[in-house]
């Protein structure tokens, strides 16, 4: 490859990346003066990339919206995965180069339909995350851009879902959000049949349909909020109540909101808010097994209130830790 063609390749890769480039800009980045940066542009052309001509104090060029560069050619669905993977994987830490990440959203954004990028930017509006970090699957592009676009404009939306039993049902929904949760993306809203907010996971939804009308989000905590205390608060086959001497940061740190409700146990007046108290603890689950293990790395006092059963598993649990002890 000549370096003349090579340098109009990277001035198409520098458009690419999206925004107005000056002509200063291009030709330091190439290497060149301005009037062979307009020669580029010029090929360009003649080859049917539409590259605008910005005037004013901080113009320069740009690739025309719409614009697609074979062999890039991504369907909906595929645009849809690869753009919530970037951002999902740049706010769980899974992306290390963020300027690498951003650069190629911006370029598969503008290969995009413009009203399907309307559609993914009304999407990113409504998405929230939680601080747990996972790798994500991508749910029904066409059921995860219909709920955005009902959390976008308030509107109700008809849903078909599937829950944990493989129980069917029709729902309709007030949702206030998208949210993206350990390796998972959850909608949060007011269950219409229900009158209840509840949660439900996107990838066991068939279909969504908007409705007319209209509604107000409630003012308080915001979807992530809401979905991390549904997880604490589901209804599963123990209920269990701790209280546990520590800081609200020590124990988060074993037990999480996704997990469990924390409150002061005693009056807070005057108490420095980073001290050690006591704090009533409350979850739910399915299982105790795993409990023990949890309060003993927690390394902190700590009382069960409820259930008994959780009382002989510690119990338990530290006479297999003395007995090890006391093996020589």
């Amino acid at each position: 490859m000549s370096r003349p063609t090579g340098r109009v390749l990277t001035l198409l890769e520098l458009l690419q990346s999206g925004g107005t480039r000056t002509v200063a800009e291009l030709a330091d980045r190439l290497g060149v003066e301005g009037r062979t940066v307009r020669r580029y542009v010029d090929q360009l052309i003649d080859l049917d990339v539409p590259v605008e001509s910005v005037r004013g104090r901080y113009g320069g060029y740009r690739l025309a919206p719409g614009y697609r560069l074979p062999p890039l050619m991504l369907g909906d669905d595929e645009a849809l995965a690869v753009l919530l993977g970037l951002v999902a994987g740049r706010r769980a830490g899974l992306t290390t180069e963020l300027t690498a990440s951003e650069t190629a959203a911006a370029k598969i954004r503008r290969v995009l339909p413009r009203h399907l990028a309307r559609r993914l930017d009304t999407l990113l509006e409504a998405l929230a995350f939680t601080d747990r970090p996972g790798e994500f699957d991508t749910p029904d592009a066409g059921v995860l851009l219909t709920v955005a676009d009902a959390v976008r404009h308030r509107r109700p939306v008809s849903i078909r879902y599937t829950d944990r039993d493989g129980r069917r049902s029709e729902r309709i929904l007030h949702a206030y959000g998208i949210v993206a949760h350990a390796g998972r993306w959850y909608v949060t809203g007011r269950d219409a049949s229900a009158g209840a907010d509840r949660t439900f996971r996107l990838d066991r939804i068939a279909d969504a349909r908007t409705l007319p009308g209209s509604f107000e989000a409630p003012e308080g905590p915001g979807p992530a909020e809401r979905v991390l205390s549904g997880f604490a608060t589901a209804g599963y086959r123990h209920e269990v109540t701790l209280r546990i001497h520590g800081t609200p940061e020590h124990i988060r740190a074993r037990l999480p909101a996704a997990v469990a409700t924390l409150e002061e146990h005693e009056p807070a007046a005057g108490r420095d808010p980073a001290a050690e108290r006591w704090l009533r603890v409350e979850l739910r689950a399915e299982r105790l097994d795993w409990l023990p293990p949890v309060l003993a790395a927690l390394d902190r006092p700590f009382v069960v209130e409820r259930p008994g059963q959780l009382r002989d598993l510690v119990a338990a649990l530290a006479d297999r830790l003395a007995s090890c002890a006391r093996r020589t």
